[in-house]
């Protein structure tokens, strides 16, 4: 026993001398200077874009729209944001003012000048509401208070009231109809708070016996009844609907919230909707191609191609007939509108011919001549009959020429390419000399031929023909590997001055199916620079 109990001692005693010498070991020096480490800090924004965020907008601008504002990273960014954002707001996008963006800051001006007290007139509650809802309809002010007979939604009786305002408002989006919004200055300051309720101007509220209802008055209830506004089953409460806690506390909700975007060139885009407008969209296919006019100018061609199969047809004057309206507009990055189109196309066919139609394409274009820089087309699409509509946006950026180098247009593999005749004058897909209609799928039956358009400019210009000197090549790949070369034979190649025109049909009648790549090669014989453009198609049974 005596033997066990030492060794107990001395396991304790080890135990201890351990644990001492755990506690006066030295703990190992950090091998990084806690202070020299990098700090992860966001910088913080220029004043200018600060006060923007915080004075200017901070009424109206959506929490989305912050939390995009502050995860930009760029000076360009933030103003690219900033002009988009009073851009959705643009009551009318087609003229060079935002008469939004001028009343809204016509609005803080007049808060400063008419509501300032202590605080400026924009960090008021009459500020605010101005600010974002604009000029109430009508506006009953008691800037002296004083005694007031309640209507019998109210109460009834008479009072002794604080200075305020009732501003009504006919309509406000988001918030109501038929809108009485009280603002209260308690404090005789001139700092008008808005108020929770109709009590909030009542002076004699807290003073007992004074200012009663009419109720109170009776006996039926008393100054605290007024905190539920419920009332008692013997002096029930008449107060209006838009006087109950409840609602007036929507209400205030609803005026504390930035308010939705209202205008916008076709709402949903801009925000960046997938352009869906009901459950059954329409469909289709955009393109965008450009053509050289002249130093400063481009033809830029919008190409708009739907399934007949999605369209709904109609008996119209013996004929099946489905017609769309088609509608769109280009805009500049800045937000000025640079064109816009609307067109109403209809495509027809014979009861025997409807069941071939319906596995056809329709084909609508429309050429604007732009200046190079950055754009953005909206285009809208809607079938007539069903209604069904769908909506596609694209941003392009319309190429500057250089007029000493080497360069093509869009390269189009067209459904249809041909010679134009005195019949296509003013008529869709004229492209100078030829008809050149698109086809934005890529997809070929075999034995169709596939239409390859190109233009080429500042080609060198041989001396001895005085014309323009370069090899073209037509080159086709399937799945990486070279199945066809063809070079141009330039007859009946229609040019003017340094622009030449390819025009070529290829053959498909002998090509497997699959999906295909042609490469147009063009070699500057007199300058030396070599330029390619291509395109993807695919042959089908």
């Amino acid at each position: 026993m005596r033997y066990v109990k030492a060794s107990l001692i001395s396991v304790f005693v080890l135990a201890v001398m351990a644990a001492t010498g755990a506690a006066q070991r030295p703990e190992p020096r950090p091998t990084v200077d806690p202070s020299e480490r990098p700090r992860n800090v966001r910088p913080e924004l220029k004043t200018a874009y600060k006060k923007w965020l915080e004075n200017d907008v901070a009424y109206i601008i959506t929490d989305q729209e912050k939390k995009a504002f502050r995860a930009l990273a760029t000076d360009e960014e933030r103003e690219n944001f900033i002009e988009n954002f009073w851009r959705r707001r643009d009551p009318n996008p087609d003229t060079e003012e935002n008469e939004y963006r001028e009343e809204y800051y016509e609005r803080i001006a007049y808060a400063n000048e008419h509501f300032t007290s202590g605080i400026p007139g924009w960090k008021t509650d009459r500020g605010r509401i101005y600010i974002t809802f604009g000029k109430p309809d009508s506006i009953e002010s008691r800037p002296a208070g004083g005694m007031y007979e309640r209507p019998s939604y109210e109460g009834g009786g008479s009072t002794s009231t604080y200075p305020f305002e009732v501003w009504f408002y006919r309509h406000l989006d988001g918030v109501g109809d038929g809108l009485e919004i009280e603002f209260v200055d308690p404090t005789g300051t001139g700092e008008y708070r808005l108020a929770r309720d109709a009590q909030e101007k009542d002076a004699l509220k807290f003073v007992p016996g004074a200012g009663l209802t009419l109720n109170e008055q009776l006996g039926l209830s008393t100054k605290g009844d007024r905190i539920t506004g419920i009332g008692s089953k013997d002096a029930p409460n008449y107060m209006r609907e838009q006087d109950s806690p409840f609602r007036r506390m929507e209400i205030m909700t609803n005026l504390m919230r930035p308010p939705q975007v209202k205008f916008s060139d076709l709402q949903g885009l801009a925000g960046g909707d997938s352009g869906v407008l009901d459950n059954n969209p329409l469909d289709f296919d955009l393109r965008v191609d450009f053509f050289r006019q002249s130093d400063d100018r481009v033809i830029t061609a919008f190409t708009v191609q739907t399934n007949n199969k999605d369209l709904t047809f109609e008996q119209v004057g013996g004929l099946e007939q489905a017609t769309m309206n088609i509608f769109g507009r280009v805009t500049a990055v800045s937000g000025k509108r640079s064109g816009i189109f609307e067109d109403s196309v209809s495509t027809t066919a014979t009861a025997e011919e409807l069941l071939d139609a319906r596995d056809r394409k329709s084909v609508y274009q429309r050429a604007i001549a732009l200046t190079p820089g950055t754009y953005k087309v909206d285009v809208v699409v809607r079938d007539v009959k069903s209604g069904n509509r769908g909506i596609r946006n694209l941003g392009f950026t319309v190429p500057k020429y250089d007029e000493k180098k080497l360069s093509t247009s869009s390269l189009i593999l067209a459904t249809r390419l041909r010679t134009t005749n005195e019949n296509d004058i003013g008529q869709m897909f004229v492209i100078g000399n030829s008809k050149v209609i698109p086809n934005l799928s890529g997809n070929y039956r075999v034995g169709q031929e596939v239409g390859v358009y190109l233009q080429v400019y500042n080609a060198g210009i041989d001396q001895t023909t005085l014309r323009p000197a370069v090899d073209v090549d037509y080159v086709l790949f399937k799945d990486g590997k070279e199945v066809f070369r063809q070079k141009e034979d330039w007859e009946g190649l229609s040019d003017s001055g340094q622009r030449l025109t390819l025009a070529k049909l290829l053959p498909t009648t002998l090509l497997p199916l699959g999906n295909y790549e042609i490469r147009v090669q063009i070699r500057d014989l007199v300058g030396g620079q070599v330029v390619e453009n291509k395109g993807k198609f695919t042959i089908m049974p």
